[in-house]
């Protein structure tokens, strides 16, 4: 999905806990990061609006090539027969004020769950790139007016 704003820019958000500002109350109760300081390595403890928390780990977090993967470790998808469920951001950018934002989840689920699968939605993540979106450009907005 394109966003209009700076790569750098959007990546503030995307990199580490910066999501939290979009994610939380929104779409999530809670965001706490339970191990690590939010960077690569970390573990999170996500808590929906409804439903049980999850833990998911930031499996790699490159702010050189503005690229976030994550996890999920307990909870969520794992409690549905699913293996691996695993969630790749990218920042692309494509001009100097604009970007790709690339999403890709990787599953695997095991055989007697494959049922499950139909689950795994892209949706939740196309929702987050255009939250965040309107996040930078209203606050850019503001940033122009205190000028």
């Amino acid at each position: 999905m394109e966003i209009q704003s700076p790569a750098r820019k959007a990546w503030t958000l995307y990199g580490a806990v910066g999501l939290t500002v979009i994610t939380v109350p929104k779409y999530l109760a809670a965001v706490d990061i339970v191990e690590g300081d939010g960077g690569e390595g970390s573990i999170a403890k996500l808590t929906p609006l409804s439903g049980s928390p999850y833990y998911e780990k930031f499996t790699k977090v490159d702010d050189k090539h503005m690229v976030k993967e994550t996890e999920i470790i307990e909870g969520a998808f794992l409690d549905l027969g699913f293996t691996l469920y695993r969630v790749r951001f990218e920042n692309i950018p494509t001009g100097k004020h604009s970007c790709i934002t690339r999403t890709t989840i990787e599953w695997d689920v095991k055989e007697e769950y494959v049922a499950n699968s139909s689950r795994v939605s892209i949706l939740p993540s196309i929702n987050i790139a255009k939250d965040i979106e309107t996040y930078l450009l209203v606050n850019e907005e503001k940033d122009e007016d205190s000028k």
